[in-house]
């Protein structure tokens, strides 16, 4: 009885996965294949033809593997400082360089191109200082400001994994090595470095994917030669140009392979550790200059990390900001407008209703499925299927499945966005971030020990009831962090919603933001005000998330 109860609950999780993660990837895969009903590589054969596309393919490229060198470089080496070395402000640090996941970079972007501008704060203060005679303009090449948006977000995420990577590795080995006078660098292209590959695999594998399709940064700095604005630009001609079709099928596939193409590298050589688990790393106390120097690069890189926040800020207590370093004339009637505006006061509501619902569908497939994965006696491989299934949106572009959404469910009346797009973005929400909650609840299960669930199946309580008085109870931190950051991240979705909320009754606030920045009276300082809300909403999450998870935090995080 109880492993039939398994397998209907199987049924139903792999059911949904199917209907709103496979199909629409499979009906884009489909129509991307076919002309007039036959089998046909037109579409492809017309991309590669075209010589905007390809440019768009090769700048994408361009910021997508410049952003993964530097964040990898740039988030190794805070993880080794702040893993492996003790210094004055290390504590301060590992909590502040957290800063950028509480708001995405496309609204970011709005401050730093105000504080960037030709006559912005820095060229104002630089003129002033006698530095500059006229101003610099610093983001002439816009690929290159996309790039620092997008390393300035995404560094945690290296930061994260290559620091669990870090801890996983067991100290002893580099203990043997010193005592064979194999020492600094040499230590660590020979010991340390190879055995931290697979956290630096994950997170290369995110963040190439994550800035290779990134929709929100591009618009904002008005550049449209990249893949994410190409395919946003023909979801709103879907009718009567397919070519989205094959460009989102390029892009999940390229994706995958260079996904497919990390791991396999990773798995040419072994990272098992006989000894690891029981043994702390040793801490390398920094006196004097290297303490300085560390707690200076450190500095510098949560100054960088915090001026898209600082600019937003500014920005959205400012009545007029043109030609002065700091906003002369402060004002809060802009946060004000964000609750009295029609367009912005209704995007608040939405985004905390879509948010809200879809955290809880998240939740309730995400401990399901968890469970059922990790607790059921179904047979293995159909347990690793869920699990494997139920972790793909990691790897799936967001814009992907948005095109996915837009196409497949058009003509559904229940679900067309044209119509009302509410169900269909809860649903894409709570998809889109159901891995968080899987692993979340996953970690929890595995400090549950079986014995407990099986104390009380032998006096008669049925498995519902397990779970619910026993299991649940006892993993309940684990969903609470998970579905707050399931909701932190579900205010700040950018692909999906840009897509999917095509009507201004239904947008939510980051869709908002995006039309509102266009305005040309005080459409920036609204549009940062709506920001800064985000930001708070995000902040109070992650810190929620981050005491109730601990360490556990970053697995979170990982391909």
């Amino acid at each position: 009885m109880r492993r039939l109860g398994s397998l209907i609950a199987w049924l139903i999780l792999f059911g949904y996965l199917a209907a709103f993660l496979l199909y629409p990837i499979s009906y884009v895969f489909v129509r991307a294949f076919t002309v007039g009903g036959k089998p046909s590589l037109e579409f492809f054969k017309i991309m590669f033809s075209d010589p905007l596309l390809l440019e768009s393919v090769a700048n994408s490229f361009y910021i997508a593997g410049l952003s993964t060198i530097i964040t990898i470089a740039l988030g190794y080496t805070i993880a080794l400082l702040l893993s492996r070395c003790e210094f004055p402000l290390r504590g301060f640090f590992q909590a502040a360089l957290l800063i950028p996941f509480v708001v995405p970079p496309f609204v970011g972007a709005i401050g730093m191109l105000r504080l960037f501008a030709r006559y912005g704060a820095v060229n104002t203060l630089l003129m002033q200082l006698g530095l500059i005679s006229r101003p610099i303009n610093w983001f002439g090449n816009r690929l290159l400001g996309i790039v620092v948006m997008e390393v300035l977000h995404l560094y945690p995420i290296a930061y994260l994994n290559i620091a669990a990577a870090l801890a996983n590795i067991d100290p002893t080995l580099e203990e043997s090595a010193e005592t064979l006078g194999i020492r600094g660098l040499r230590k660590f292209i020979a010991i340390t470095f190879p055995l931290s590959l697979p956290g630096v695999a994950a997170a290369a594998a995110i963040v190439f994917t994550w800035s290779f399709t990134d929709l929100g940064t591009p618009l904002m700095f008005n550049f449209y030669k990249v893949v994410s604005v190409q395919i946003f630009s023909l979801s709103q001609q879907i009718y009567a140009n397919p070519m989205g079709y094959a460009l989102t099928v390029f892009v999940l596939l390229l994706t995958s392979l260079v996904f497919i193409a990390i791991k396999r590298y990773v798995a040419m050589r072994s990272y098992e550790m006989m000894g690891r688990g029981h043994v702390s790393a040793r801490l390398t106390r920094l006196r004097g200059p290297l303490a300085a120097a560390a707690v200076a690069y450190l500095s510098l890189i949560l100054v960088l990390a915090a001026l898209p926040h600082i600019s937003i800020v500014l920005l959205s207590i400012s009545e007029e900001w043109y030609m002065q370093v700091l906003p002369e004339r402060i004002t809060l009637n802009n946060y004000l407008m964000v609750f009295e505006n029609p367009v912005t006061s209704t995007a608040v509501r939405n985004s905390l209703f879509y948010s809200a619902i879809a955290t809880a569908l998240a939740a309730v497939l995400g401990v399901s499925i968890a469970y059922v994965s990790g607790r059921s006696d179904l047979p293995e491989a159909m347990r690793d299927l869920l699990d494997v299934v139920a972790m793909w949106p990691l790897a799936i572009p967001g814009i992907a499945i948005a095109f996915g959404y837009l196409s497949s469910f058009a003509d559904l009346e229940l679900l067309s966005p044209y119509r009302d797009p509410t169900i269909l973005l809860i649903i894409a929400y709570a998809t889109r971030r159901l891995p968080y909650m899987v692993r979340a609840v996953y970690a929890g299960l595995q400090q549950v020990h079986r014995a407990l669930e099986e104390v009380a199946l032998s006096l008669g309580a049925r498995p519902l009831g397990v779970i619910r008085d026993v299991t649940a109870p006892l993993i309940a931190a684990n969903i609470l962090a998970g579905g707050v950051l399931v909701f932190s991240e579900c205010m700040i979705e950018v692909s999906t919603s840009l897509m999917l909320a095509l009507r201004e009754r239904y947008f939510p606030m980051t869709k908002a933001i995006y039309e509102v920045s266009t305005h040309l009276t005080m459409g920036q300082e609204l549009a940062s005000a709506m920001g800064v809300v985000l930001m708070v909403v995000v902040a109070v999450s992650m810190v929620l998330a981050s005491r109730i998870m601990g360490r556990r935090m970053g697995e979170l995080f990982r391909a």
